[in-house]
């Protein structure tokens, strides 16, 4: 267990240190070269930035919360069937249905998600 969490940290500060090396690009050779002491505008910066913020807590509680709804409900079923083996066909389908369902909530939080990455409505409100 040690190891492994060991691991997990000392990958993700090499993802942290080595990232930023790996994506820097160089300035493109037409483009003008910004005059020294020039004011940069770092607007779309943060907003790309809070809005990737944004995504990953939504995608996080969006599937916490249908994970440990699913737990629940395939709880509730096995301990059903183990109670009344004979009504097993009908609390699978009942169960079927809730996943489905639960498992929606999931899915429209990725579209909420895809929609502030790719189609950022502050963005386009900024005028970004």
């Amino acid at each position: 267990m040690r190891k492994t969490i060991s691991c997990v940290i000392l990958s993700l500060i090499l993802v942290m240190v080595l990232a930023p090396l790996a994506l820097a690009a160089a300035a493109p050779a037409s483009a003008p070269a910004a005059a020294p002491g020039a004011p940069v505008d770092y607007t779309k910066a943060i907003v790309i930035g809070c809005s990737l913020l944004a995504v990953g807590i939504a995608m996080g509680f969006g599937t916490i919360g249908t994970g440990v709804g699913m737990g629940n409900g395939l709880s509730g079923a096995t301990n059903a069937v183990g109670r009344n083996p004979e009504a097993q066909g009908k609390i699978l389908l009942t169960m079927m249905v809730g996943l489905a369902m639960i498992e929606s909530l999931a899915i429209y939080a990725l579209v909420i998600a895809l929609i502030v990455l790719y189609a950022n409505p502050l963005v386009k409100f900024i005028g970004l």
